[in-house]
């Protein structure tokens, strides 16, 4: 079997996002805090109490959906920070994903992927 489509994985994944608090710190349209230049396309925030790939909270997108189902993951590389991590995507369409794919790849420094959860029908 893929992996990616492991149904435990996306089933733990949307467990953990619906038994935590999600916190948005940047609404969409703010500006990051050092770097101006980037504007969030959508809310971004984390999920309370986890740990992600930095050290800090998981990540997470909050699209124009009414819910918190898992959408996709983004896979980032940052260079300046040295690290790797995932942001959940929640209620995103496709196109708000392509913004959020956008986003992450916008300078040499910052690379990511998209996986698409395979259960969003």
């Amino acid at each position: 079997m893929n992996e990616i489509n492991n149904p435990i994985f996306w089933e733990n994944l949307q467990f953990l996002v619906k038994s935590s608090e999600l916190v948005v710190d940047r609404p969409k349209d703010s500006r990051h805090p050092r770097f101006p230049d980037m504007v969030y396309p959508f809310d971004y925030g984390y999920i309370a109490d986890t740990s992600g790939g930095d050290g800090n909270e998981i990540d997470v997108w909050k699209g124009s959906g009414t819910g918190n189902k898992i959408t996709a993951i983004v896979c980032t590389v940052d260079l300046l920070k040295k690290d790797t991590e995932i942001k959940i995507i929640l209620d995103c369409s496709k196109k708000e994903q392509e913004q959020i794919l956008q986003f992450h790849n916008q300078n040499k420094y910052m690379k990511a992927i998209l996986i698409n959860n395979p259960n969003d029908k």
